[in-house]
């Protein structure tokens, strides 16, 4: 399978109709001035210059804002300085991300004319209520309205979610995520609520009537999810905020984020915690007190098998009494791991009479 890069271009609040409590796009992107055509020439140019497997599938990606509620001018200008990349065949196609509420059938032609593949839409929450209560400014019906109009004119499906919103609860999160399901996005992006300066949510925060969940209650959250979403093949491809200057750890200089389950490897968590739950059960299976387990995985997982700083590595010893040996090997599957007991309890004991009879 041939790698894919992805080109982002940021469109900061472009189109957007309304200032949803949570939000604060420039904030949260990184990007203060408003996007021209020359920009994204340089910005494909740039990456085209750096990336180093030539014949990779290249997708430019316009994020944040609301692509489809753009100035139709503007709209144009910047999916044609794509469309001229497209033509000369040094970009395959072009994803963009969009409000519910702003898709119709005159616009999905438009972005079928300059190679648009994929659309996500910013979901947030399918309940009227939480939704109403962030102003989101659009209900779950238009989301089910927008949603089936993209897969019928032959667009890749996404949605982004957002969990621990006002009022939102743990019940809440998973009936949006068993929601999506049924719409049957391909892709799904799982967002953890930030308070960011500047917003109503920081207000709301500061005074009291919000708060936020920890890390540990959005990891777990995030897990239920991605396990509901793995069941059905729904690749989430991307868990909490990407890392920017301004969206890192409260205490850092410069820091947008008031507070929330900010986190530098948030997904590892969250992933970390999956592997740690299937090496559990599969020793669980085992009718006979284990000592030591090899994990084989390929080596792009390792550090999720090991978990962050060693996390459960140290936990299976602590609480299980059981070594843990990771072994590599880049011929194994990426989606699956092998745990098998290398050493039982008992083969433990026999060892150490052994040694201590020698003496």
């Amino acid at each position: 399978m041939k790698r894919k890069y992805i080109i982002p271009i940021f469109v900061p609040h472009l189109g957007c109709p309304n200032d949803c409590t949570f939000c604060n796009q420039r904030k949260i992107s990184g990007q203060l001035k408003e996007v021209t055509p020359n920009d994204v020439r340089e910005t494909i140019d740039f990456y085209l210059s750096n990336f180093k497997e030539k014949d990779a599938k290249k997708e430019v990606a316009f994020y944040g804002g609301s692509f489809t509620g753009i100035d139709e001018k503007i709209q144009e200008s910047l999916l044609n300085a794509v469309y001229d990349y497209i033509k000369d065949k040094k970009i395959d196609s072009i994803r963009i991300s969009t409000r519910p509420d702003y898709i119709n059938k005159e616009i999905l032609k438009r972005l079928k004319k300059y190679k648009v593949k994929t659309i996500e839409l910013g979901v947030q929450s399918t309940n009227n209520y939480i939704l109403e209560k962030c102003k989101r400014g659009h209900t779950y019906e238009d989301v089910i309205k927008a949603s089936k109009l993209i897969k019928r004119y032959g667009f890749k499906l996404g949605h982004q979610m957002m969990i621990g919103l006002p009022e939102s609860t743990e019940t809440d999160d998973i009936q949006t995520a068993k929601d999506l399901i049924k719409l049957k996005p391909k892709i799904v992006r799982i967002y953890p609520v930030l308070v960011i300066k500047g917003t109503e949510l920081e207000k709301e925060y500061k005074e009291g009537t919000y708060e936020p969940l920890t890390v540990s209650q959005a990891v777990e959250r995030c897990k239920e999810l991605c396990y509901l979403f793995g069941k059905k093949k729904i690749n989430v491809i991307r868990i909490g905020l990407q890392n920017t200057d301004t969206i890192c750890a409260p205490n850092n200089e410069g820091s947008e984020v008031v507070a929330g389950p900010y986190h530098e490897t948030f997904r590892q968590l969250v992933e970390s915690s999956i592997y740690y739950d299937t090496i559990l059960e599969k020793i669980k299976k085992i009718n006979t007190k284990v000592k030591e387990v090899e994990v084989l995985v390929h080596p792009q997982n390792v550090n999720n098998v090991v978990g962050y700083k060693r996390e459960n590595i140290n936990k299976l010893k602590e609480m299980y009494d059981v070594d843990v040996v990771v072994k590599q090997d880049i011929k194994h599957s990426e989606n699956k791991i092998d745990v098998r007991i290398s050493k039982k309890y008992k083969d433990f004991i026999d060892d150490k009479e052994k040694v201590t009879s020698k003496r």
